[in-house]
């Protein structure tokens, strides 16, 4: 069961609260009773970043072929203005 503690809780208990997550358990974080963290095991921490480097990797991937602009066909096209169609900046 996932223990939910306020910050003035957590202040007071930290080196408890590290315990519990070094032995698996995850201590929620609470700030006018509402939910704005959670100290984890260091294992979740760990699978969820790897997890975010992977979905990275899957959306990179479907893109590799996708056509490229040159750098300075990039910053032309940002700094154009709207109803300009010379290609020079204002």
């Amino acid at each position: 069961m996932t223990d939910a503690l306020s910050i003035r809780e957590l202040r007071a208990n930290i080196a408890e609260v590290v315990n519990q997550a070094e032995a698996g358990e995850i201590t929620v974080i609470t700030r006018k009773g509402e939910r704005v963290g959670a100290v984890v095991p260091i294992e979740i921490l760990d699978a969820i970043e790897n997890a975010a480097d992977e979905l990275l990797a899957r959306e990179a991937e479907q893109h590799r072929n996708d056509p490229t602009v040159t750098m300075a066909e990039l910053l032309a096209d940002l700094f154009d203005s709207p109803g300009d169609s010379s290609g020079s900046a204002a």
